[in-house]
């Protein structure tokens, strides 16, 4: 079941110029497309989701370093990482608190699982109720790691009146064989406050103060094949939409700027199972029972929604800017990384 876990590890990768990861593999995340969409849903959104909000936190992550604005025209190229930490209580799930219908463990008193971000183990044994003991699995193991990673490639541009402008843009791009593929596109802006109250007289403030925003949208298509090798129509969809808006606050000291923000943060996700699948089905008179389901399973989460605080700085020597971060949030996370421009 290598294919079924390609969605983790798929976008694992493409942060992984970043952080060293060393991810064992997931193979029976596909058990949990058993007995009906009902507890497939509810398994599928108890493990997925300590993912589905990290990358959100990642899409809403290193929009800004500091208060003042590009001038007109002028341009930097940015890449960064973010490392999104996973709370303990979002590294593992009780299947007992999922209200499960026809799944339950074959131990009562071993009923966890990890999440994907949770520890490198298997979770508790499962059954599917009235079922062959042969239909049995286990919850899928985490990656062993408590931190969500992502990375980011901006292009931010001065505009007149003191505002800039900055891009996200990853085309659609295949990610490999049966690896699926995915696309990003986001837009954020930044206004200098004190310029548009006090006109020329700006110079007189020792600090720069702004507002910002940023919108991102992330795509990602995964082909599947669980259970059934004829059917080569299915796919796993998932859209998640990130949104954050700051005032920020900095002062620039020569070649270091240090910065706090404040602001506002939320995400959400769009999960589908598309095409055709089979699920153990079982009945009084006929245990082995098999059911096929089309487009079972669709699920709309709001993942992040609320406050944050962050301090950081940024790094000037000439062309070359490095920028580093600490946010205070639902899900915590560090930004750093690199950038090229000219101009200030």
């Amino acid at each position: 079941m290598k294919k079924n876990s390609a969605l983790i590890k798929t976008l694992l990768a493409l942060s992984v110029f970043l952080l060293p990861l060393n991810l064992l593999a997931q193979e029976d995340v596909g058990g949990l497309f058993k007995s009906g969409p009902a507890d497939a849903t509810k398994l599928i959104d108890a493990y997925m989701r300590p993912l589905f909000k990290g990358l959100g936190v990642g899409l809403n992550s290193g929009w800004h370093n500091t208060a003042k604005t590009k001038n007109f025209l002028r341009f930097d190229l940015r890449i960064t990482g973010t490392a999104a930490f996973v709370p303990t209580k979002d590294r593992g799930y009780d299947v007992k608190t999922l209200n499960l219908q026809n799944i339950s463990p074959v131990n009562t008193a071993l009923s966890t699982g990890p999440t994907a971000f949770g520890d490198d183990k298997e979770g508790a044994r499962m059954q599917i109720n009235g079922a062959p003991a042969s239909t049995q699995f286990n919850l899928p193991q985490g990656a062993g790691i408590n931190f969500v990673p992502s990375p980011q490639v901006q292009l931010t541009v001065g505009l007149p009146k003191n505002i800039d402008i900055s891009l996200r843009l990853l085309p659609s791009t295949k990610l490999g064989n049966d690896a699926g593929k995915i696309d990003m596109f986001g837009i954020g802006a930044k206004v200098e406050v004190i310029p548009l109250i006090m006109g020329k007289k700006d110079k007189l403030v020792p600090f720069d103060l702004a507002v910002a925003f940023g919108l991102t949208r992330l795509n990602y298509n995964l082909p599947l094949n669980i259970n059934n090798q004829a059917n080569s129509n299915q796919e796993l969809t998932i859209k998640i939409n990130g949104f954050s808006a700051d005032a920020i606050i900095s002062k620039k000291i020569l070649f270091f700027t240090p910065f706090v923000s404040v602001g506002f943060n939320s995400s959400n996700s769009n999960l589908k199972a598309l095409g055709t699948y089979q699920f153990d089905s079982p009945t009084l008179l006929d245990p082995n029972r098999k059911e096929t389901l089309t487009d079972p399973i669709a699920f709309k989460n709001s993942e992040i929604n609320g406050l944050k605080a962050a301090l950081g700085f940024q790094l000037n020597l000439a062309f070359l800017r490095i920028y580093a971060s600490y946010t205070a949030a639902q899900y915590s996370y560090v930004n750093a990384g690199i950038g090229f421009g000219i101009g200030k």
